[in-house]
């Protein structure tokens, strides 16, 4: 091989590795281009260094394509691996967050595959009675005892609560079961109240989720007030598996790939007991 075909192989080689890091980018890491910048965006402080996840990925190493367009950096992840501190599993084209050694900056501590974490997350929340914080067990176990097996598989529905993680650190929450005023009325039980997520971010390996009460104005608009930062640790990032823990509990979630599949069974049977009191109501009038 003389010196010119070299040359362009070498080149031909550079090319395909660029391509490769910037091919396969979903649709939201495009259409993010149309608003601000993941840097723009990120949390004060945040030390996180974000970018595309380039051919050559591995239990070992990990090749970073820099937000600002620069050349690839490759950094050493064995011992975050060995640590299981790679989180989800970085493939060419993928959005990554790396925190990187403070000692050593060819190593990573941390690497999170950002394009797996984002995506609709849930937990099953069961119901309580109703004014179950004044009542013994004692008392709770009597009013279940008493209640007919009819009541219990109507109201006693496991729902499933959660959030959406989306492009340019949108979130939103997921759960929610439209009910009528009076069917909660008559309810013997009452669910945890859900939280109203807005945002989520990552500050340095952990993830941050903003929730805000919302307030609706005379204008039939909603205002956000008193957001507040929830801070987790992200144990663990699989396929389908996520598992967050603050304030020393931990909290298993699970993917749903479709908003119309969660409380698929709450909302119908929530359905099914509104067609009912309207029935009632109107044969009683």
């Amino acid at each position: 091989m003389n010196r010119i075909t070299l040359t362009l192989s070498i080149m031909a080689l550079f090319l395909a590795l660029a391509a490769g890091c910037r091919q396969d980018v979903d649709k939201d890491s495009h259409m993010a281009k149309q608003g601000p910048s993941t840097d723009e965006l990120r949390l004060q402080g945040d030390k996180t260094i974000y970018g595309l996840a380039c051919e050559g990925c591995n239990d070992s190493i990990v090749l970073l394509l820099p937000n600002d367009g620069s050349d690839p950096i490759r950094y050493n992840v064995l011992e975050a691996s060995r640590r299981g501190r790679v989180l989800g599993n970085p493939k060419v084209g993928d959005w990554i967050g790396l925190v990187r050694n403070a000692q050593d900056t060819t190593k990573a501590d941390m690497v999170i595959d950002l394009d797996e974490l984002k995506g609709i997350w849930c937990y099953i929340v069961l119901p309580k009675l109703k004014d179950s914080e004044t009542l013994s067990k004692g008392e709770q176990r009597r009013i279940l005892n008493a209640m007919p097996d009819s009541v219990k598989e109507a109201y006693f529905i496991p729902r499933e609560y959660g959030f959406w993680m989306r492009r340019q650190w949108a979130c939103q929450s997921v759960g929610y079961v439209r009910n009528q005023s009076a069917l909660e009325e008559e309810s013997p039980v009452v669910y945890p109240p859900l939280g109203y997520f807005t945002a989520w971010h990552i500050w340095n390996g952990k993830l941050v989720i903003t929730r805000a009460t919302p307030k609706f104005t005379k204008n039939n608009t909603i205002d956000l007030v008193n957001p507040v930062n929830d801070t987790c640790t992200i144990e663990y990032l699989k396929g389908d598996s996520l598992v967050l823990s603050s304030d020393g509990s931990s909290r298993s979630y699970y993917r749903k790939e479709n908003l119309e599949d969660v409380n698929k069974k709450a909302r119908a049977i929530a359905e099914q007991q509104a067609k009912k009191a309207l029935i009632e109501r109107t044969a009683g009038e």
